[in-house]
């Protein structure tokens, strides 16, 4: 445990604020299929939300105003869509900015009937600043999160200072905050960051991280990293 609060703690340290001018992503042009891009073509006008200044609005969006859950960086969204499915009485919004997971997600929700997702393909620093009011959400998920390990790139990382405040604001009294990485460093410089947030309370019983939730679908990055034997770090803080 020594050893960990001094990684923690020098974790702390090396954290900084997250300048806009430099993006958490690089947008890849991966490999599109005739079916994603058909669902894109089609489905996005059923599921899709364009980005823009204006704070979203549940009863324009859902129907109805309901718990909302977030997941920011949603892949190929087999996470999303599983609990999508799984929690009916709930809505999900999804962030996402590669087209070919968008395009998966879409084809996944019109096969199982579900109504209850949006999507927005676009970067979540900007979305979360303009489109996501303070207290609008229940929870907010972000697995596996780009770890860019060499320290030149550690500024491009999403979850700064700056960013983590916003995702706090986000949360009801009582909401939640999942994460979870297969990067050491990765994680404890997270640990450090949310603890340093007054209205974030760790809900691991020593202070650090939790079991892995069951409700969880592993991602595609998680089975690769499963493959290549990484331990993963799940994170849960609670809105104050």
């Amino acid at each position: 445990m020594a050893a960990l609060a001094t990684a923690v703690r020098s974790a702390r340290m090396a954290t900084t604020a997250h300048p806009r001018s430099i993006r958490s992503f690089v947008t890849r042009a991966g490999r599109i299929t005739e079916a994603q891009q058909r669902a894109l073509a089609q489905l996005w006008p059923r599921y899709g939300i364009e980005f823009g200044p204006e704070p979203l609005q549940p009863l324009a969006l859902y129907g109805r105003d309901a718990p909302r859950i977030l997941e920011i960086g949603f892949g190929n969204g087999e996470n999303l869509a599983a609990l999508a499915q799984a929690h009916p009485e709930q809505d999900f919004l999804g962030i996402e900015v590669h087209r070919p997971g968008v395009g998966r997600l879409l084809r996944a929700l019109e096969s199982q009937q579900l109504t209850n997702v949006r999507l927005i393909c676009h970067d979540a620093v900007e979305v979360l600043a303009q489109q996501i009011a303070s207290q609008w959400l229940q929870e907010i998920l972000i697995f596996f999160p780009d770890p860019w390990p060499k320290k030149r790139h550690h500024k491009r990382r999403l979850l700064q200072p700056a960013f983590v405040q916003q995702l706090a604001e986000r949360l009801v009294p009582g909401g939640v905050l999942r994460i979870a990485t297969d990067w050491q460093p990765y994680a404890l410089e997270i640990l450090a960051t949310l603890a340093a947030v007054a209205q974030l309370q760790n809900l691991a019983t020593d202070g650090t991280f939790v079991a892995r939730p069951a409700e969880r679908q592993p991602t595609r990055f998680e089975r690769r990293g499963a493959r290549l034997g990484h331990e993963v770090w799940d994170l849960v803080f609670r809105r104050i």
